[in-house]
């Protein structure tokens, strides 16, 4: 127990390690003349700690468990805006998926302004500022976007794993905010589920080794804690047993699990991120046996924090403490004293934050939420605070603007991308392959909507919440924002396949084609087939068939068969039904959401690197076989977890 202890507390004792080396923000103010042990940058975190708590009153310390949406204060900056710092006393905002635009130096006036509304209440304690950035910074414009986690689940690296984290971690801090919402760690169990994109695999042990890698990353180990500048405070999410709801893979279901696969299978990676000192977990909208996670005491509490000794807070997802009652927030007294009771420490509101404030005060006075479970709960928020630096340096600085979306960010997620391809057929016989593809060819024919068409390659939870179509230009929130609008930074795969073959050869793209397309350009060597999925994110991919989007099958048929090699790349987020079309295929390769860096699957498809993906998924012949996993009784996949020919 000591050993786990130790390696639970890691991250916050490193923390306090460097800030007493850190400078400090300000000077005493008059109600905080003298020697304040908790301005101190010397003390230990946990004397900091207690010193803050036993000055604090109670509203200062309902705010410390309140976390609003910026949008509350962007939108009335003069008036009712700082009243949510001052009035109020938030202590954490959130940026949502719609929250786009505005270069990293604005936002970090922005981030500024509000951390000084914070640092200028009566105890001075800052803002924790945090977004979701679950494969890169992927609110913001022109910030470098990796393939979502099932792409790489599929590298099997973890050390370029940990590289991604440490970027995501800089671009994040180049737009002053603190803490991202990641990683997730779900072990998704059936494809069918919305969010099995966000999951790096099936098995446990691939989403382990990925835990482990991307939390070095973004939080830091003992290599990286000489900077906390370019770390954040990473978040686990969602706890636990999301990836195994009941059904089809419905979101925010419930999982019915024994022992056995809650603790090894849905367990595991939280028990990681634990030991490694993750700054916050979040709960899951879903159920465990038919428990709320949100209302789970034997969960949050007693595992959770007690038995692993998690020192860092648990907060809410968005509007998650609402959706205990059916329908959501049929009874919000209960909402609120189930969760807190349960051991929720900071409750995502996200707007309705006065109401939120009023009744988890009238449930503290009248006794129904004890004054220790409060004071825990604060203690936690307080505690990450201090071990991340944000006393000493509470405001965010521009000068790692520069790096922001910078050309060797980029780089790092192109060798993301073409290490998450996975060829999974390569000719119809052994002696007729298909790729590396040539180069150096007359004309080639490149077909399907998904080939030029950013939003799309990049999947969900990209500038906006359910992601975009197209290029970025027109994102609505960012005019209701005033924010400036554009084309995000990226290479598509169809500017990837010209920039990569000859000057001399002909490419013919052809979105949406007919059954007269292969004739009208039977001269050409080869057709290209990029189809797959439309964006989604959570319940909106929930899905019964996992079919390919249309038109992608009709793109299919009148392409491949026609007598000219014909290579398909699927852009998806998981497994889709492709065995009724693979007689027709020649080749067949997966690129899963890659991204903004279209040219990481040119250098695999052309030769310029190998393929060296493998499956981190079982690809199954028809949804009636799921859900089916590697390691079950009945095993009879299209294609097996772990599957991807090597070039």
């Amino acid at each position: 127990m000591a050993a786990t202890v130790y390696g639970v507390r890691s991250f916050f004792l490193l923390a306090a390690i460097v800030i007493l080396f850190s400078g400090h923000y300000g000077g005493a103010t008059a109600a905080t003349r003298g020697y304040i042990k908790y301005k101190d940058p010397k003390a230990a975190v946990e004397e900091r700690v207690e010193d803050l708590l036993s000055r604090m009153t109670l509203p200062e310390k309902l705010g410390q468990m309140c976390q609003v949406d910026r949008f509350n204060y962007s939108f009335f900056p003069t008036t009712k805006g700082p009243e949510i710092f001052t009035k109020y006393m938030i202590g954490s905002i959130l940026s949502n998926p719609h929250d786009t635009g505005a270069s990293p130096s604005k936002r970090v006036a922005v981030a500024n302004t509000m951390q000084k509304l914070s640092l200028s209440t009566r105890l001075g304690i800052p803002l924790l500022y945090a977004i979701d950035a679950v494969h890169g910074h992927n609110t913001f414009i022109n910030a470098t976007i990796f393939p979502h986690n099932v792409g790489l689940g599929a590298t099997r690296d973890p050390d370029l794993v940990k590289k991604i984290g440490a970027i995501t971690a800089l671009e994040v801090r180049a737009t002053g905010i603190a803490q991202a919402f990641a990683p997730c760690v779900a072990v998704c169990r059936d494809p069918r589920w919305g969010r099995c994109y966000e999951s790096y695999s099936e098995d446990p042990k691939v989403v382990n080794m990925m835990t482990e890698s991307i939390m070095d990353g973004l939080q830091g180990n003992a290599s990286y804690v000489a900077d906390f500048k370019t770390k954040v405070a990473g978040c686990a999410k969602h706890f636990v047993g999301d990836g195994g709801t009941v059904g089809t893979g419905i979101n925010e279901n419930n999982t019915v699990a024994d022992k056995a696969t809650l603790f090894g299978i849905h367990m595991p990676p939280f028990e990681i991120a634990v030991k490694k000192g993750i700054a916050s977990i979040m709960a899951s909208y879903s159920s465990l046996n038919g428990v709320k996670m949100h209302a789970n005491r034997a969960m949050i509490t007693d595992y959770l924090k007690n038995t692993l000794k998690f020192q860092g807070f648990v907060i809410s997802d968005w509007l998650g403490i609402d959706r205990i009652t059916t329908p959501p927030k049929a009874n919000y007294t209960h909402s609120i004293e189930a969760s807190i009771n349960a051991g929720i420490d900071m409750v995502m509101v996200p707007f309705e934050y006065e109401e939120f404030l009023e009744g988890l005060t009238k449930l503290v006075n009248g006794g129904y939420i004890p004054m220790s479970r409060i004071d825990d709960a604060v203690r936690r928020v307080l505690r990450v605070k201090f071990s991340i630096g944000l006393f000493e340096n509470p405001l965010a600085e521009e000068t790692l603007a520069a790096d922001f979306g910078s050309e060797a960010h980029r780089e790092v997620a192109r060798e993301a991308v073409r290490k998450s391809m996975v060829l999974l057929k390569n000719g119809k016989t052994n002696v007729d392959k298909v790729v590396p593809l040539q180069k150096n060819v007359k004309k080639i024919v490149v077909v399907g909507a998904h080939a030029n068409n950013m939003g799309w390659q990049c999947g969900g939870f990209t500038l906006t919440w359910q992601g975009f179509n197209g290029t970025g230009e027109d994102i609505g929130r960012n005019k209701a924002m005033h924010l400036p609008t554009g084309k995000t930074r990226g290479t598509t795969i169809l500017d990837a396949i010209m920039k990569t073959v000859d000057h001399t050869t002909e490419v013919v793209y052809v979105e949406e084609p007919n059954k007269d397309t292969s004739k009208l350009h039977a001269d050409a060597a080869y057709t290209i087939v990029v189809v797959g999925e439309a964006p989604y994110a959570e319940t909106r991919g929930d899905s019964t068939t996992l079919s390919i989007a249309a038109p992608g099958p009709d793109t299919i048929r009148h392409t491949c068969g026609s007598g000219m090699k014909c290579l398909v790349v699927l852009v998806t987020g998981r497994p889709l039904v492709i065995e009724p079309y693979l007689d027709t295929i020649d080749a067949l390769a997966v690129a899963w959401l890659p991204g903004t860096e279209g040219q990481g699957i040119t250098d695999v498809l052309f030769g310029d690197h190998p393929f060296t993906g493998t499956l981190p998924r079982t690809w199954m012949k028809s949804v009636t076989q799921l859900p089916m996993n590697v390691g079950d009784k009945n095993y009879d996949p299209l294609f097996p977890f772990g599957y991807g020919i090597k070039t």
